[in-house]
C-alpha cells in the first residue's frame, strides 16, 4: 500500500493531506472479482481533527505521482454530481430517487425527461438571449417553472389592451408573462 502526504496552506493554518493507495484491489470475494485501484484522502486541520474523509476507485494506475490528481478528480466529480442532483431535486424539477410509478419502465422514463429537461435548460442558459433573461428576472427556477405552468393553463391575449396590466398592479412583481412581452414586443 502507497501512502504520500503533503501539506497545503488553507487561511492561515495549514491542512495535512494524507493519500493511501492501493494497486489491483478485487472489488468483491472470489478469484474472478474486478480487480480496481483504490485511494483514500484524509485531511486534517492544524490541530489534527480530521475535516474530510474519502475513499475513491479507478481503473488508472495509481502512483505517488498522480493520487493527488486522481483524488481531487474524484473530489470535483462528486461535487458536480451532488450540485446536480439538489437542482433536480429542489428547484423545481421534483426528481426524486424512485417516483414510485410504473411497474416495468415509468420511472426511469419520468427520471430520463427530467434529467434531459435539466440538460435542455442548462443548454438555453449558455445560448439564448431571451432565456438569460428571463432566469435573470425571475428570482429562482421555482418561479420560472410556477409562472411557465400557470402561462400554460391560461389562455394568453397579447392583442388585448391591458392583458398584462394584472402584473404591472403589483409594485416589484416580475413575471414570465411580462419579461416575455417585453422581449417580444
Amino acid at each position: 500500500m502507497g501512502t504520500v502526504t503533503a501539506r497545503v496552506k488553507v487561511g492561515a493554518h495549514f491542512h495535512t493531506y494524507a493519500y493511501r493507495y492501493a494497486n489491483g484491489v478485487p472489488l468483491a470475494e472470489g478469484d474472478d472479482a474486478l480487480k480496481v485501484n483504490w485511494c483514500e484522502v484524509t485531511v486534517t486541520d492544524h490541530n489534527g481533527k480530521v475535516v474530510y474523509l474519502n475513499g475513491f476507485i479507478t481503473n488508472f494506475k495509481i502512483t505517488d505521482q498522480n493520487v493527488a490528481a486522481i483524488v481531487a478528480a474524484g473530489r470535483a466529480r462528486w461535487k458536480i454530481e451532488n450540485e446536480n442532483n439538489n437542482t433536480l431535486k429542489t428547484k423545481g424539477y421534483h426528481l426524486e430517487h424512485n417516483f414510485g410509478h410504473g411497474q416495468e419502465h415509468l420511472s426511469s422514463l419520468l427520471a430520463a425527461m427530467n434529467i434531459l429537461a435539466f440538460l435542455y435548460h442548462t443548454f438555453l442558459s449558455f445560448t439564448d438571449e431571451h432565456y438569460r433573461l428571463i432566469r435573470a428576472t425571475l428570482p429562482s427556477r421555482k418561479t420560472f417553472f410556477d409562472d411557465l405552468r400557470a402561462l400554460t393553463r391560461v389562455p394568453v391575449f397579447p392583442q388585448l389592451e391591458g392583458a398584462d396590466g394584472l402584473y404591472d398592479a403589483r409594485p416589484g412583481n416580475r413575471s414570465l408573462r411580462q419579461v416575455a412581452l417585453r422581449a417580444n414586443p
